[in-house]
């Protein structure tokens, strides 16, 4: 009654002075400072607010318009406006409405600093234009952000949007005028509109036809300010009411269905005995929904026949904390009858909680994404967007990733074992280019085996958006495929590959091999060969269309001659430069103990012939240049491998194939360069290669020449032999001689002119090759020693 009396007679004292026009003003104490819990007010020296209290406000007060007016504030046990702490020179303009809202701090290095870095010392916040009415059926109100420590906000309206839009401490919003309602009022960060500071519940269906002045009050962090007045939200109506905003205590939280068991297949969700969601059904999930936080949950989970929370067959307790959002993802087996999972993990059906979700990106360009491995028979897994990043390194099953941001586009994902980046499980298409600025839970589930786990749905990647939309990923059409270059034009000595205009292999040089690798299938490619000085593919030399079947293995080799200038096919075999396509090729053998295999003729100027194991094994019979074998499978050893013209002796070159250290795996055998590199430009020697599944490419050791154009030795004899070898010779003239073992080294050298005989005493017995060289001629025989 003391400070209503005070300030009738302050205002009736005022206005007597002369006939001034009037202004309106309300004052607002909102300065948390506990120093100032208390302040007396003086206008033009005259005592008018008498302790008044901080959180407490004056009705509308008439006040002269057009004159100075000196507010004073001083500490509540003041004797006269000497005794002010500060005083505030205003004019009001006739007929406008006010308010004056005391706020800020008295001494602020003794409080925490603003974090936008805004001034926090004691001030009087006027604002002008201030409505007091408004229509029957709505509230105005203007928005003050009167907390020294708080940094920029947002509030939002849920389900409505946004009432204020980054607002630091000491703005005051124009005027909002919204339909008279209760509402709940989120406090965000202002660039983050998913973490919620705070909620309250705003019953402005009470304040309809008037205008009311809503502020933001206290410290977010009492313990470092002095422990004054916690954070909250108050209302100031035109009668000096203020009333408090309730706080809420709620979270966020999104529920996504991911348990594979046929048996859960759909399933009731009871939330403290009452029924949430009924028939919830797998690989579909919520949107964000809230719900109470700081209290116990028991989440229950029953059949879709349930009549009751007694029904539940899984109960989950959870407290969720406020403010918070979340994601529940039901996941596992209900029972037993299926796969372990390969790396030991539980796969018991629960409840994988996870909170710091995001219903937007952070960015509106881009798109925020978790990603969580729910596959129970799933080894460990990456993932990879092609050509882009690993998004997920070596995840287990219930593995949960943090949030990844990538730009809104279109990727291909391709999951691989998490220790081999170079096998691809499946691959995923994940058009993200329309879910800009959105937010995501992208979950692998189902089973990799459905017939080894009763049938159950297949394995696939799914993503659950923050509106509970569901989509499934569609699977990419994929080959393999593994690049040979085999081309022995000097010309052609290192080129440069280019897939549908995109460099694919850059300098890939003569006798180098790709590893295997994925590419497009089901669509038209286009294959570019270009020198290796290419810019672009403007500058290919040939190019070859070809089309892929989705899941088959392929090797393509390139082979031939760019220009003229080259000896001719003896088979008449067009050497024009081209792409030997193979499909159904092997990655690895069909047997642990064997090689498997398949041999190009790819040496231009070689005539058709057969390759022989071993002198006894023929692996290659009658092929010409540009035939490709069946596969061939064989014991991993090391062989004598003789070439020779297709109508059988002579034997034109032998190599030693070392395929000993190659059990289970498979390659492709190779025949390349030149018979005569002299009549064709000087290119490289013939030879044979391997090229391997992991694109390792190894030579086989030439154990011969390859002219064989005379008879050195009439006879070679014993054969077998134990002790001495007889050589008998017919040409004239040095004949170089060697001994040879099965690998292509040399046991025995040595120059004669005559006929001869070796002493075999210090020879292991085993498999050897004779060389007699003389004059450019070469024979070969091969020797059995017995001991």
């Amino acid at each position: 009654m003391k400070t209503k009396f005070l300030l009738t007679a302050a205002c009736a004292s005022l206005l007597s002075l002369s006939a001034y026009s009037q202004a309106t003003l309300q004052v607002i104490h909102n300065c948390a400072d506990p120093a100032a819990s208390v302040v007396d007010v003086y206008v033009n020296g005259t005592l008018t607010l008498d302790d008044f209290q901080y959180l407490t406000a004056t009705p509308i007060l008439p006040l002269p318009s057009g004159v100075n007016l000196d507010i004073a504030v001083a500490l509540g046990n003041s004797s006269s406006v000497l005794d002010a702490l500060a005083t505030f020179p205003v004019t009001l303009a006739a007929g406008e409405s006010y308010v004056a809202v005391a706020s800020g701090l008295l001494s602020p290095p003794a409080f925490a600093a603003n974090p936008d870095g805004r001034a926090t010392g004691f001030t009087l916040l006027l604002q002008s234009d201030i409505e007091t009415t408004s229509g029957p059926s709505d509230a105005s109100i203007r928005v003050v952000h009167g907390s020294t420590d708080a940094p920029g906000v947002d509030v939002i309206a849920r389900g409505v949007g946004a009432l204020v839009d980054n607002a630091l401490y000491g703005d005051i919003t124009p005027t909002l005028t919204v339909p008279a309602s209760d509402y709940i009022l989120d406090i965000t960060p202002a660039n983050d509109n998913s973490t919620i500071v705070a909620s309250f519940e705003a019953p402005l269906s009470a304040l309809a036809g008037t205008g009311s002045v809503v502020f933001a009050s206290g410290f977010l962090n009492p313990a470092a300010n002095q422990n004054g007045q916690a954070f909250g939200l108050y209302v100031a109506t035109p009668s000096g009411a203020v009333l408090p905003l309730s706080s809420i205590s709620q979270a966020r939280l999104q529920v996504i269905h991911n348990a594979a068991d046929p048996a859960a297949a759909s399933v009731d969700v009871y939330l403290n005995g009452i029924l949430a969601l009924d028939n919830f059904s797998f690989r579909t999930a919520t949107p964000y929904i809230d719900v109470p936080a700081d209290v116990n949950i028991a989440i229950g989970i029953a059949p879709s026949t349930s009549n009751s929370v007694a029904d539940t067959i899984k109960n989950f307790n959870v407290t969720l904390q406020n403010g918070k959002t979340y994601v529940a993802i039901a996941n596992g087996l209900v029972a037993p009858g299926f796969v372990s999972n390969p790396d030991g993990r539980n796969t018991d059906f629960t409840l994988i909680l996870s909170d710091g979700m995001k219903e937007a990106a952070d960015n509106g360009a881009n798109t925020d994404f978790r990603v969580l491995h729910g596959a129970t028979d799933a080894p460990g897994v990456d993932v990879i967007a092609r050509g882009v990043a690993t998004l997920v390194d070596n995840a287990l099953y219930t593995d949960f990733t943090g949030y990844l941001s990538v730009p809104s586009a279109n990727y291909t994902l391709d999951i691989t074992p998490a220790n081999d980046n170079s096998t691809i499980i499946v691959s995923y298409q994940a058009d993200l280019s329309g879910l800009a600025g959105g937010s995501a839970v992208v979950f692998a589930s189902g089973f990799l085996d459905p017939t080894a786990n009763q049938n159950g749905p297949a394995f696939g990647l799914f993503v659950a958006l923050s509106n509970g939309t569901v989509l499934q990923l569609n699977t990419v059409s994929t080959a393999r495929l593994q690049v040979i270059h085999n081309a022995a034009d000097p010309a052609a000595s290192s080129v440069d590959v280019y897939l549908n205009g995109a460099i694919l292999l850059n300098d890939f040089a003569f006798r180098a091999a790709t590893p295997f690798i994925d590419a497009p299938a089901g669509v038209l490619l286009n294959i570019g060969v270009a020198p290796a000085t290419s810019t672009s593919a403007a500058d290919t030399l040939k190019n070859f269309q070809v089309t892929l079947a989705n899941g088959q293995t392929y090797v393509a080799v390139a082979n031939g001659l760019v220009a003229p200038g080259f000896a001719a096919n003896p088979d008449g075999r067009n050497t024009d430069f081209t792409l030997f396509l193979s499909q159904s090729v092997r990655e690895s053998g069909t047997n642990p103990s064997n090689v498997d295999f398949i041999v190009l003729h790819g040496a231009t100027d070689a005539p058709t012939v057969d390759v022989i194991a071993n002198g006894a094994l023929t692996l290659v019979d009658n092929a010409a240049y540009g035939d490709i074998t069946p596969y061939l499978s064989v014991p991993a050893a090391d062989y004598l491998l003789d070439i020779t013209p297709a109508a059988g002796s002579p034997v034109v070159a032998s190599f030693t194939a070392p395929l000993s250290g190659l059990a289970g795996g498979a390659a492709v055998v190779f025949a390349s360069g030149f018979l005569d590199p002299t009549a064709n430009q000087n290119g490289l020697a013939f030879g044979l290669f391997a090229a391997l599944a992991n694109g390792t490419v190894v030579p086989f050791s030439n154990v011969t020449g390859v002219n064989e154009s005379s008879i050195v030795a009439d006879r070679i004899f014993p054969n077998p032999a134990t002790d001495k070898l007889n050589v008998i010779l017919d040409s004239k003239g040095d004949v170089a001689v060697s001994l040879l073992d099965i690998a292509g080294a040399s046991v025995y050298n040595a120059v004669i002119n005559s006929n001869s005989e070796i002493n075999l005493n210090n020879i292991a017995p085993g498999t050897y090759f004779l060389r007699l060289q003389n004059n450019g001629a070469t024979q070969i025989q091969k020797v059995i020693i017995t001991k």
